[in-house]
């Protein structure tokens, strides 16, 4: 385990627009607010087309072969995230939503596009006072927290 203590910062409350793609809006909403690290969670609907990353085709073969699953309605959505920056100081949301709709449910990464649909609520917190960033990682190839 690796970790970093943080000090909360400030707190907005936040509503998604129908249509918005939630990770690029909150990226840019970020940059609009100086804003380096936070988390977030949220409560909405995921329009019918959003994709998610729904696991790695095999689960030990690197490099990781991504597995996409997309919305075949609107599902009601729960989720949560986290942004820090990457090795350039761009800010990387990474977060998973749980999108039900009846009795189906499937859960995945929120980056290759969740699109709102009519609303979305998120609670974002910025955490201050930490150094943590995503950085590339050669052996799995992701950019992955260093706290």
């Amino acid at each position: 385990m690796k970790y970093s203590e943080a000090r909360q910062g400030r707190t907005f409350v936040i509503r998604l627009e129908d249509g918005e793609i939630v990770h690029s809006v909150i990226e840019q909403f970020v940059r609009d607010h100086a804003i380096e690290r936070a988390s977030f969670f949220a409560v909405g609907g995921a329009d019918k087309g959003s994709t998610l990353v729904v696991g790695p085709e095999e689960s030990r073969t690197f490099p990781t072969t991504p597995m996409t699953h997309e919305l075949y309605d609107a599902h009601e959505i729960t989720g949560s995230g986290t942004i820090f920056p990457d090795d350039s100081g761009n800010p990387v949301l990474h977060a998973h939503f749980a999108c039900g709709r009846e009795e189906n449910t499937v859960t995945g990464c929120i980056r290759t596009g969740v699109k709102v649909w009519q609303v979305m609520e998120i609670i974002l917190t910025e955490l201050l006072e930490n150094t943590a960033s995503r950085q590339l990682d050669l052996q799995t190839g992701f950019k992955l927290l260093v706290p």
